[in-house]
């Protein structure tokens, strides 16, 4: 025998063979079809007992292997079925013969025969024959299982009669000699009358009678039968069929404590109808337990016919323990026989399994390894792939996993051995995949992302490269490339730089013909290969979602309720909210995108490869949003550092987007790289809100870009910063196009400024507008561009610091201040202030080379679309940059007493501070031109008149009001022209030094105010006298009694007041005023009589009452009356 059956397990050894072939031309599909409803039947219930007959069917059995019937009746086809077409009655003569010759070939050992003709109808169907069923086709055949279980049935009567008949052999008669095939010769000429050789007939047959009994269904029969055969055959040293005998021993013990089977799935069997006691609590008992044989049981043939004494005595079959020492017996017996080498194996075979129920493995493995080198005859290649890939399996089955994976490789190689004319490549592959998990594989790349690498690294690179190039082979690079991935991307860290280079070329040339996807591949036999996406190449260490740049961030208008607050909850505040809140802050970002608008997610990426990595089609996976996601293409040098790589694309509609990755395409392979399978990434969120589509808005200026970026205190950024240089009163147009750059109408415009921190005293308006030219070209629609005029005026303080001036003259003082005289005016001293004579270099702001640095935000504030209506908006600042050169310094001022009381004159000496010519003027007066470092006086003349929104200022700025507003030195530099104003410089000396006193009195002589030039008069007419009080201070004052004094002035320092003839009162010298209220009038009237021609003058006085006490004295200053006496007319 040189075939063997691998698929051999103990149980078999209590079947019946039974062989299924097809006679002529059968189609396989048909074959395999009535094959497998007749292999259904393997077991039947013996009628009138309790035994059951199993059968084996094979479709297939070499004829050499028959002739080993006798010492194994397991191994002897005793049924032989056929299958056969026949669709017309002269053929059927032809087709009958075929089943005659077929039956020759098992002749000599079958009990039965069946024939089964499919097509054949008519008289020839109808009679009836009990070796031939007729079916009219492969459908209508329902009576395939009856005949079977009927032909079972006929084996076993002859099955039966033939254990009989062995059994009770006649006491005189001659047992015949049992003999393998190769020892035939061995026994020509022996003495068969010795009684060493009856022995040995004796004990070759009890073990044929044991073989029978067990395939008849009783086993307690085979057992004894089998013990006593043991006794002969150790006897007489005939240790191959010893060997049979423990090995027919070993699978009776086996069937009894294992009738669930040994052989798994296609071997176990359900054990009904045994003729065993019921002795299960001693069936696993330890101990060796043969059956005690009475030697009186014997007859002088060695065969009592009555085995019931002996049944009786059996105690038991062999223990598990002591099965496989029997194996190891029977398997050491069969070794010392070379043409025993199938049965050697087999036994290994069956050892093994019946191991692997006990969860020996290390024992299992010493009969594997035995198994392997037991040396058979010439083995074909098919052969030695099976007898490998059981091996493997044997192994699996004993945990030996990585020795399983060993031997199926090795089996998959031998499918493509250089002998075989034609190789099986798609063999050599399904085996390889087969041997993935022995050495911790997997073809799924997750498996690979956490934790530490399993298994060995060289040993799974090199499968992984005979996966590649047997799929290679098998002409399906889709595989290969796949493969080759999974290599690049698993074991990058146990690659060579050598290596990397090499599998990265040979990725590239793979993928010229067949680019790698992220679809799954179906392998021959229904697995599927998942995808492999390139997360190491590069290798992402952060993913940051950016908010969009400060000019196109969107902003929630304001509203009652917070924005991060329900407004569907009715209470102000809820735990279970802001617990909600804090879960979702984990995950969402708390900014937004703009439908419509480039949205960036920053990557940190390094590259690990030993040399240059172009990635390309380089962008971002999203859920929740359309999202056009726009590819990038980067190169990243050899080993490189963290590289930033920023990825962009646009959401196409609103709602919450969630970034899950990003896809790349590298050596010709597509990859979905999930953040979720990326390990060690960090992240600060991938949720973010998308609010609907809102306009943009470019701005573009007449002034050129600063360089100059201003930060403002807020934190915000300016998108567009100009700068500008500007004399000191200079004013220019700021000139700026708005351009709705954006999808949707910009439909709502706010314009304000905010003056950044500045040491700088500015007056007036640094920058006015008029929006409501702007805003009549809205809304201003896409692509549109609408101008916008902003007036910048710079005015500081045109004051020179006392450094400057060292010596003043006695006609004026200095900008930092002194006693002003003026007429009618509060006097002050002066403050005493320390000042260094020589301060430090640096600090001297009114240095005529200091340029001033003034910095300034304008906001526009924009909104329209959908994004308006769901009160959004957006804010674009541009920083204003302007550096104020000087132009002219005021260094000494003075006044003159103009004519009336409540003015005067002011006096400049303007210092020319540029390196220019400048043209000076004020009001009234000419033009002025000073050289560069000139320095020259200007006299300002004050209004004749002070508009009465002017007169009702507050009454301490009364000074700088009704000059400073109205003193203005225009300055004329080539083109450029400006306004120096004299506020900063005036404004020290009202608040320090000059106040006008809060009552306001005028004197009227006949109607007319009087304080400017003298009131004309006739002698001998009475002078109507009126006093107004005007109250301007905050409180309420009076009543006052005021007293007039009227004198005559020699111009010599003498005043005569004794002029009682000269002038009469009409009426009473004193007048009366009432309290006055705070901003309210009172007046009083009276009259004079001059009875003589001159000049005279009025003198007021207060009397010393309670009211004008706690009031200062500055306050009661009234202007003198100058009245001139004329003639009468004659």
């Amino acid at each position: 025998m040189s075939v063997p059956d691998y698929m051999q397990c103990a149980e078999d050894h209590q079947t019946l063979l039974v062989v299924v072939q097809p006679v002529g031309i059968v189609s396989e599909e048909n074959f395999f079809k009535i094959y497998k409803r007749i292999s259904s039947v393997s077991q039947i219930s013996v009628r009138d007992s309790q035994r059951v007959l199993y059968i084996r069917y094979r479709h297939h059995y070499p004829p050499e292997n028959n002739e080993w019937g006798d010492f194994q009746t397991h191994r002897k086809v005793v049924g032989l079925i056929t299958i056969t077409d026949c669709f017309s009655a002269k053929d059927w003569p032809q087709t009958f013969e075929k089943f005659h010759v077929q039956k020759e070939i098992y002749g000599s050992t079958l009990y039965d025969s069946r024939l089964f003709v499919f097509g054949l109808q008519g008289e020839i169907a109808e009679q009836p024959r009990t070796d031939v069923a007729f079916y009219p086709n492969y459908e209508d055949c329902q009576t395939v299982e009856k005949r079977i279980e009927d032909f079972i049935e006929s084996l076993f009567i002859v099955l039966e009669s033939k254990r009989l008949d062995r059994a009770t052999d006649k006491s005189g008669d001659k047992i015949p000699l049992l003999c393998v095939p190769f020892e035939k010769k061995d026994f020509v000429g022996l003495d068969t009358d010795s009684r060493h050789y009856k022995k040995r007939c004796q004990g070759r047959m009890r073990k044929h009678v044991g073989d029978l009994c067990l395939q008849a269904g009783m086993l307690q029969d085979s057992l004894v039968h089998y013990h006593m055969s043991v006794e002969l055959l150790r006897s007489v040293n005939d240790f191959l069929w010893l060997g049979a005998a423990l090995e027919g021993l070993c699978s009776a013990s086996v069937i009894y404590h294992y009738p669930g089977g040994t052989g798994g799935e296609t071997g176990a069997r359900r054990f009904q109808g045994s003729s065993l006691p019921a002795e299960a609590a001693n069936r696993h008992r330890p101990g060796a337990q043969e059956v005690l044989i009475d030697p009186g049981a014997l007859t002088t043939n060695g065969i009592n016919p009555d085995t019931s004494a002996e049944i009786g005595r059996a105690k038991n079959c062999l223990s598990p323990e002591d099965i496989i020492d029997k194996y190891k017996e029977a398997i050491s017996y069969y070794s010392k026989y070379k043409n025993a080498g199938v049965i050697e194996l087999e036994a290994c075979v069956k050892a093994v399994r019946v191991l692997a129920i006990q969860k020996r493995s290390m024992e299992a493995s010493e009969f594997l390894q035995n198994a392997v080198y037991i040396n058979l005859r010439q083995l074909s290649e098919e052969e030695k792939i099976q007898r490998y890939s059981i091996l493997s399996e044997l192994y699996e089955l004993i945990g030996f996993h990585r020795k399983s994976a060993f031997f199926k490789r090795v089996a998959a190689m031998q499918c493509v051995a250089p002998s075989i004319a034609e190789p099986g490549w798609r063999a050599c592959y399904k085996l390889l995949l087969e041997t993935l998990p022995g050495y911790s594989l997997s073809l799924d790349p997750k498996d690979f992302s956490k934790g530490t690498h399993r298994g060995w690294a060289a040993v799974q690179m090199r499968l992984l490269h005979e996966l590649v190039y047997a799929s290679r082979r098998m002409g399906n690079p889709a595989l290969s490339v796949r493969h080759l991935s999974f290599l690049l991307q698993t074991m990058l860290d146990f690659l060579s730089d050598q290596e990397k280079k090499d599998v990265t070329q040979s990725l590239e040339n793979y993928t010229c013909k067949c680019p790698g996807t992220m679809e799954l591949l179906t392998l021959p036999g229904g697995p599927t290969l998942p995808p492999v996406p390139f997360t190491k190449l590069p290798i992402v260490r952060r993913v940051k979602l950016l908010n969009l740049p400060a000019s196109l961030r969107p902003q929630k208008m304001k509203s009652l309720l917070g924005q991060n607050v329900s407004t569907k909850s009715p209470f102000i505040y809820s735990p279970i909210i802001a617990h909600n809140r804090g879960e979702e802050r984990n995950k969402k970002i708390d900014f937004q995108w703009v439908q419509g608008d480039v949205c960036e997610v920053q990557l940190m990426v390094y590259n690990p490869m030993p040399f240059e990595l172009r990635v390309e089609n380089m962008g971002l996976l999203t859920s929740g949003v359309e999202f056009e996601s726009l590819p990038a293409a980067l190169s990243l040098p050899a080993e490189s550092g963290l590289y930033p790589v920023t990825l962009v694309g646009v959401p196409q509609t609103t709602g919450t987007i969630t970034v899950n990755g990003y896809h790349t395409t590298v050596f010709g392979v597509f990859s979905d790289c999930l953040l979720d399978n990326l390990p060690g990434v960090k992240t600060s969120g991938s949720t973010v809100e998308v609010i609907p589509a809102l306009p943009r808005l470019q701005i573009s200026t007449s002034l050129p870009r600063s360089a100059h970026s201003l930060q403002p205190s807020s934190g915000d950024e300016t998108s567009t910063n100009v700068s500008v240089q500007l004399y000191n009163g200079e004013t220019q147009q700021l000139v700026i196009k708005l351009e709705n750059i954006g999808m949707e109408p910009l439909e709502k415009l706010e314009v304000t400024s905010k003056i950044l921190t500045t040491k700088e005293k500015l007056y007036g308006d640094f920058l006015s507008w008029n929006l409501e030219e702007t805003l009549a070209q809205f809304p201003l629609q896409p692509g549109k561009v609408a101008t916008f005029v902003v007036n910048i005026k710079v005015k500081l303080d045109f004051s020179c610091q006392e450094n400057l001036l060292q010596d003043l003259s006695d006609d004026g003082i200095s900008v930092s201040g002194f006693p002003l005289c003026s007429p009618f005016r509060q006097v002050v001293r002066p403050r005493v202030e320390s000042k260094p004579v020589n301060p430090p270099e640096g600090s001297k702001p009114g240095d005529p080379s200091h340029v001033k640095t003034l910095e300034a935000i304008l906001n526009f504030k924009y909104s329209g679309g959908p994004g308006h209506v769901e009160g959004y908006y957006r804010n674009l600042s541009l920083g204003l940059h302007v550096e104020a050169e000087p132009s002219v310094f005021f260094t000494r001022v003075s006044t003159l007493p103009a004519t009336s009381t409540r003015q005067c004159h002011l006096l400049l000496d303007v210092f020319n501070s540029t390196e220019h010519e400048l043209t000076v003027s004020a009001r009234g007066n000419e033009e002025l031109i000073l050289h560069a470092g000139e320095c020259q006086r200007l006299q300002d003349n004050p209004p004749s008149e002070i508009p009465e929104e002017r007169q009702s200022y507050f009454p301490l700025r009364g000074i700088w009001l009704q000059i400073g507003d109205k003193c203005e030195v225009r300055v004329k530099l080539s083109s450029r022209r400006g306004e120096a104003s004299v506020e900063g410089l005036l404004n020290q000396l009202v608040l320090e030094h000059l106040q006008l006193a809060p009552l306001q009195w005028d004197v009227l002589v006949d109607g007319q105010p009087c304080d400017c030039e003298a009131a004309a008069c006739r002698v001998g007419d009475p002078v109507r006298l009126e006093v107004r009080l005007t109250n301007r201070s905050p409180r309420s004052v009076g009543p006052f009694a005021l007293t007039v004094a009227p004198f005559q002035d020699h111009q010599n320092g003498v005043h005569n007041y004794d002029l009682h003839d000269a002038v009469s009162f009409v009426g009473s010298s004193t007048f009366y005023l009432d309290a006055v209220q705070p901003a309210g009038q009172s007046a009083c009237l009276g009259a004079l009589l001059f009875l003589y021609t001159g000049d005279f003058f009025l003198h007021i006085r207060f009397h010393q009452d309670s009211a004008s006490k706690d009031l200062p004295p500055s306050w009661f200053c009234l202007p003198s009356v100058h009245v001139r006496a004329l003639e009468a007319p004659a």
